[in-house]
């Protein structure tokens, strides 16, 4: 069973059983295939350079765009034009940061022993997080309700469809964010 991610000389450290290694791996996995732009055969040397998208498009996919949300809230045509324009010199540069922590997270699932060093848990609290967002919007998570509701299954023996397994999954995601979140903020308190 997992432990706790703690702060101390070393770091912070962590322990996951090879399963709970093997699951954060897939839904690391998964939020990078989910990341990935569809294509990149016509894409303008010197955009991607620069980390311009003029093709970029308001996803259809409610957890992607969870991921990859408006900057303002679309209620006019100028609005509209200006989340666009926005997504087009942005989104390239957030879909890459987010894929590069996914991975560098997944790099510290060798191990059933994780001692992470700043960057490394900064890595895996962006990549945690991005597992909630898209969890979270898979069980239609809303609101304060909704999350007691998630948080009541515990027992991994109730899972009996595919929404209570998520559920599970998403408590035990929110259970190392959290846990990653307090040794992070205890580290930055003993040095500072």
């Amino acid at each position: 069973m997992a432990k706790a991610f703690k702060y101390g000389r070393k770091g912070i450290t962590g322990q996951l059983e090879q399963a709970e290694r093997d699951l954060l791996r897939n839904l690391f996995s998964d939020i990078i295939d989910m990341l990935e732009p569809e294509s990149a055969a016509h894409t303008d040397p010197l955009a991607a350079l620069i980390g311009l998208d003029m093709d970029v498009r308001v996803p259809t996919d409610p957890a992607l765009k969870r991921l990859l949300p408006d900057v303002v809230n679309a209620e006019d045509a100028e609005s509209t034009a200006m989340a666009l324009e926005f997504r087009q010199l942005t989104e390239r540069s957030l879909r890459e940061n987010k894929i590069g922590a996914l991975r560098a997270a997944a790099l510290n699932l060798d191990s059933d022993k994780m001692v992470l060093n700043d960057e490394q848990a900064k890595f895996w609290a962006m990549a945690l997080n991005d597992v909630r967002l898209v969890l979270g919007e898979r069980l239609s998570i809303r609101g304060e309700a909704d999350a007691d509701r998630i948080h009541q299954l515990q027992d991994w023996s109730q899972a009996d469809d595919v929404d209570s397994y998520l559920a599970l999954v998403y408590n035990f995601v929110s259970w190392l964010q959290e846990g990653l979140v307090q040794a992070m903020l205890l580290g930055l308190k003993d040095r500072g």
